[in-house]
């Protein structure tokens, strides 16, 4: 299962009416960085997700959803353990979404679901760019980037040992539909 909706959100067009976009997974990542130890940061990504968003110059949606059994940090034994009851608990909690709520250009703001908790969340949102592809379609892109603390979705696993916050970045090419 997978769909993401966490970054999609913040173009300047001249097109006055919403567009909707597919993401392109291949072109796209949800990465994360904690910290461990107090000594260095750990970065990971997710492997699998999917999304959709609709937008215009200021206004905008976006669905998102991520498989959590594709949590990857290059290290499988840590891996394993991310996706055990004392983080993810991914048997439990096979996903986590985002849909956003508003959007102002930059500012997205919407509901994350993380390990069966919900909270706001805004992300800082940045468009990287839009316009046609060699194969006669039309793409645009952003990155959208917030900082959540895990312990408000009920991960509380050897904190403050690997810390509470924990920065998404979120990049996103979409092509529209």
């Amino acid at each position: 299962m997978k769909k993401l909706t966490l970054a999609a959100l913040t173009l300047a067009s001249s097109v006055a009416f919403a567009a909707d976009y597919q993401v392109d997974a291949a072109h796209s990542a949800v990465t994360f960085e904690i910290g461990h130890l107090g000594v260095s940061t750990t970065a990971g990504r997710f492997n699998e997700f999917d999304g959709k968003f609709t937008y215009n110059e200021n206004s905008g949606s976006v669905e998102f959803t991520v498989a959590t059994a594709s949590v990857d940090t290059n290290h499988e034994a840590r891996d394993k353990h991310l996706r055990s009851p004392d983080f993810l608990d991914v048997k439990q909690f096979p996903t986590l979404t985002f849909k956003s709520s508003s959007f102002d250009g930059e500012k997205l703001v919407g509901d994350l679901t993380l390990h069966g908790v919900t909270k706001q969340v805004t992300f800082d949102v940045e468009k990287i760019g839009e316009g046609n592809d060699p194969w006669g379609g039309y793409r645009a892109g952003f990155e959208a980037n917030a900082t959540i603390n895990r312990s408000d979705f009920g991960i509380t696993y050897f904190i403050p040992g690997v810390s509470d916050a924990t920065e998404i970045t979120v990049f996103i090419e979409g092509i529209r539909q």
